[in-house]
């Protein structure tokens, strides 16, 4: 039996369809243009003044907030505010990076005679090179479209969506120039799961001195099982006379010998355990170290120092307390 579709989704998959094959012709547009855009952004010593009116504002303040995350400074500057004294932002060092689809934006057009004037550079993001923002920019980049995916072919919707896309693809570009790291991403996003996923390191959280789990290596198995219980992680580390860690000993590893019948009071630990094991650092990234955790389907790690002396001991639940995992 035939199913007719829900108008909803058919009028849903027409929209994603023509934004898709926009973001198509974006990328066969894309040419000198936005190479000579990257390289004023490149050389600004200022910041990047992002500026539109309407729904290209709104675009605009996610490109400005997307710049700032990933080394490229810059704000966004509402162009009806800037004619009533906000135009006080920019400065001869900064960039403005100027969004209209229609180029004929009363409120951004206005600013003109003034950036002119401070000899700052404008790229434009615009539908035509003619159009009056075209013509007073340095450089236009192309966000024209076929047609809107609004069935009325009013409300913007393909043209937002190239000019998002457009401003990341400039953000990222810039990124990569710069070279740009993980480690400068988290200085600018300090709160929330992103930060504690990129600053924090394994000696923020481990378990360190007496709560660190460890037997010698001529511990019976029985002792062992009782320093798990004692420390709660799930296993403990063992070494030898030097104090270096040889091996791990886990709930894993009680289940093997007791399916084979050993003689837990009796048997040494080091007999049963398993040697060497997997091992981090203190300085290392706690997302590191829970990669290698996943990697290995483990679910606790011990920490070892250079000399592979264990100095902490950290599981799984302690990355889920710190927002790591």
């Amino acid at each position: 039996m035939h199913v007719t579709e829900s108008p909803f989704l058919h009028s849903a998959k027409q929209v994603i369809a023509i934004e898709q094959a926009a973001i198509g012709s974006l990328s066969d547009r894309l040419g000198n243009e936005f190479v000579q855009a990257c390289e004023i952004l490149l050389r600004c010593s200022g910041k990047v003044v992002v500026s539109g009116m309407g729904k290209s504002g709104h675009v605009g303040n996610k490109i400005a907030a997307t710049l700032a995350s990933t080394g490229t400074p810059a704000f966004f500057m509402h162009p009806g505010e800037a004619n009533h004294g906000d135009l006080g932002m920019l400065s001869p060092n900064d960039v403005l990076l100027a969004i209209s689809n229609s180029g004929e934006t009363y409120e951004l057009l206005n600013l003109l005679p003034v950036v002119k004037r401070l000899n700052v550079p404008v790229i434009a993001m615009t539908n035509s090179n003619s159009s009056s923002l075209g013509q007073h920019a340095d450089v236009v980049l192309d966000i024209s479209v076929e047609k809107e995916a609004c069935s009325l072919g009013l409300a913007p919707t393909s043209s937002t969506t190239t000019t998002l896309v457009l401003g990341d693809a400039l953000a990222i570009a810039l990124l990569d120039a710069r070279g740009f790291t993980s480690d400068d991403f988290a200085l600018s996003h300090p709160g929330g799961s992103l930060g504690r996923k990129l600053l924090l390191k394994v000696g923020d959280l481990m378990l360190i001195g007496d709560d660190v789990p460890l037997v010698p290596t001529h511990a019976t198995v029985t002792e062992a099982l009782l320093e798990i219980s004692r420390k709660g992680l799930g296993m403990t580390g063992v070494i030898d006379k030097n104090s270096q860690l040889v091996g791990i000993f886990t709930d894993g590893d009680l289940r093997r010998i007791l399916d084979a019948k050993v003689d837990i009071h009796a048997t040494e630990v080091d007999q049963v355990m398993t040697r060497g094991g997997k091992t981090t650092r203190a300085q290392e990234l706690a997302v590191e170290a829970l990669n290698l955790m996943e990697n290995h389907k483990i679910s606790a790690l011990m920490v070892v120092d250079e000399h592979h002396h264990p100095v902490g001991a950290f599981n799984m639940h302690m990355l889920l307390k710190a927002g790591v995992l």
